[in-house]
């Protein structure tokens, strides 16, 4: 029995040690996961935000117009998913306007978005992860062109 009460005693403050070694290796953890959270609400609001730039550019009668119509689209929706971008841009080809009537053409929005991981404090990650997204959507074929 003595024996047995001296191999438990000499495991005594082992348990502490455990918990130090093991806490930084879960808190780093759980931040990777915070992280690979955020990239991934991001890729899905820089998607959807680049549906949404296509598609309002895509209803315009002109190029300027796409294009203005486009990055209001693509701000709305970035700001209505809660996505808060470092830089964003929204780059539209517009060269489908230039079709004429009775031509099939397609207007393609490309949005890129820049965002912030550095609040997450966490070493080695980088502090923002810039996400691009395009998406192709069709000109009214029989729409009156400029």
């Amino acid at each position: 029995m003595t024996r047995l009460w001296r191999a438990v005693r000499a495991d005594r403050g082992s348990y502490s040690v455990e918990v130090a070694i093991l806490a930084p290796v879960l808190i780093a953890v759980l931040g990777l996961m915070i992280a690979l959270g955020r990239i991934v609400d991001a890729k899905g609001a820089v998607d959807s935000a680049a549906r949404a730039a296509a598609r309002a550019a895509s209803l315009e009668r002109d190029a300027t117009s796409a294009q203005a119509k486009a990055n209001t689209a693509a701000a709305e929706s970035l700001d209505g998913q809660g996505v808060t971008c470092r830089a964003s841009s929204v780059v539209v080809d517009t060269s489908g306007y230039a079709t004429d009537v009775g031509t099939d053409a397609d207007v393609t929005a490309t949005v890129d978005c820049t965002a912030s991981l550095s609040d997450i404090g966490l070493p080695g990650l980088p502090g923002a992860k810039t996400l691009t997204s395009s998406w192709t959507s069709p000109i009214d074929t029989y729409r009156a062109r400029p």
